[in-house]
């Protein structure tokens, strides 16, 4: 029986997609889509150090947002706080489900918990700051090491990537 490599790497216990870009200090991912449109989230880190997420409100969509530029705030027993966008581009949509169900970040951080959907002005340009597979996980676990971050805590429910 032939098994796949799983699509994941395990950094501390903590579950990170090797297809996804990852901006490890502030703990983003960016997700290109087939349409060439990003999907962008927090990691499993992000939802760890975090703790339970309370409340998620969005920025407009519809409109540009640049590099940098807050397009949505969450805010989590521990912590409050602006995400700001790793690519620059056309907020296309936000995550409706987060307005009703905030935890679906701290269950399914890739999946599910997704935060905003953009059309990027120069993916290729915002790529460049961005590390992706195990050059990303290498870069990780040494993050995680010299900042003293614990192994990752899955709420009941957890979804894998």
């Amino acid at each position: 029986m032939t098994r796949e490599a799983p699509s994941f790497a395990i950094v501390q216990s903590c579950i990170l997609p090797l297809d996804l870009h990852y901006r490890i200090e502030q703990h983003q991912w960016v997700c290109v889509e087939a349409d060439g449109t990003v999907t962008l989230g927090y990691t499993d880190v992000a939802q760890t150090v975090a703790g339970r997420i309370l409340h998620v409100t969005f920025r407009p969509t519809g409109r540009h947002y640049a590099h940098d530029a807050t397009v949505a705030v969450v805010e989590s027993a521990k912590w409050l706080g602006a995400y700001r966008t790793p690519v620059s581009g056309l907020l296309l949509e936000t995550n409706a489900a987060l307005l009703e169900d905030p935890e679906l970040v701290n269950r399914s951080p890739y999946r599910r918990g997704w935060l905003v959907r953009l059309q990027p002005d120069d993916l290729e340009h915002d790529l460049a700051d961005l590390l992706t597979g195990h050059e990303a996980i290498g870069a990780y676990d040494a993050f995680m090491s010299r900042r003293g971050l614990d192994d990752c805590v899955h709420c009941a429910g957890y979804e894998l990537p």
